[in-house]
């Protein structure tokens, strides 16, 4: 079971809401938030990862509240957060720094430190273990805040952004980490970038101005694209016609 929001409202302060009464229920596999900037998809995913807290609503998995005390260690156990801005910590190398979010978790400092280089060979740097983590490359530090999020087993991985400034061949790398997650973990993204949609997503939810717009599958979201677009901008074509031209 996956994170479901029933009703959501969410404002920072006393401003107006960034979202409105939004139902969603994150579905298995792979989905992919799509929208404009300012149009709610960090918000959402803060709301998701039990950072945020609405006004009103409720966010939930598998009847494990967000926020109600008994059931908020469980769930933030099973939701998996990468920001859009991963910083390694100074002094920490590779393994330490995964095994440091297993810890913050609720792990013991044993079983985080085990865990670490199974979630670091899941991502493809189990040979970069031992590296300062402020060494690695931009796509390598994405894929080492991917294994922060593996690491205490979550079930749910909500990822920020995570291509954003990547080259086509970090971008490549990542959806090969994305798709050898397999299906026991259920995978939210949200982006700018379209290109690799088709290849990587299952389903498709699109955000404009705190409420959903569009959401479905990556087939019925194609197929809103204009007749005429070409075959490698389908999905940038069926984004702008959804948006109405206000892309």
């Amino acid at each position: 079971m996956s994170i479901e929001f029933s009703c959501c409202t969410f404002g920072y302060r006393r401003g107006a809401p960034v979202l409105r009464d939004l139902d969603l229920v994150l579905p298995p596999g792979r989905s992919v938030l799509l929208g404009p900037n300012g149009a709610g998809k960090s918000t959402l995913l803060g709301l998701g990862a039990g950072v945020l807290r609405p006004r009103s609503g409720r966010v939930a998995r598998g009847g494990s509240d967000a926020w109600r005390r008994r059931e908020r260690r469980r769930f933030l156990r099973e939701v998996g957060w990468l920001p859009q801005a991963v910083r390694p910590t100074p002094g920490l190398r590779v393994r330490e720094h995964v095994a440091y979010a297993g810890w913050l978790k609720g792990m013991s400092r044993a079983d985080a430190w085990q865990a670490a280089a199974g979630a670091l060979a899941r991502v493809g740097l189990a040979d970069h273990a031992d590296r300062p983590a402020r060494a690695l490359s931009g796509g390598q530090t994405r894929r080492m805040g991917i294994a922060q999020c593996l690491v205490h087993d979550a079930k749910v991985l909500l990822l920020d952004e995570p291509t954003a400034g990547l080259d086509p061949a970090q971008r490549a790398s990542f959806a090969t980490t994305l798709l050898g997650l397999g299906d026991e973990v259920s995978v939210l993204v949200s982006t700018h970038q379209t290109e690799d949609l088709s290849d990587t997503y299952e389903h498709v939810f699109l955000i404009d101005a705190g409420s959903l717009i569009a959401r479905g599958t990556t087939a019925e979201f194609l197929a809103r694209a204009r007749p005429d677009a070409l075959p490698g901008r389908r999905a940038e074509s069926a984004y702008t016609e959804l948006m109405g031209g206000r892309c």
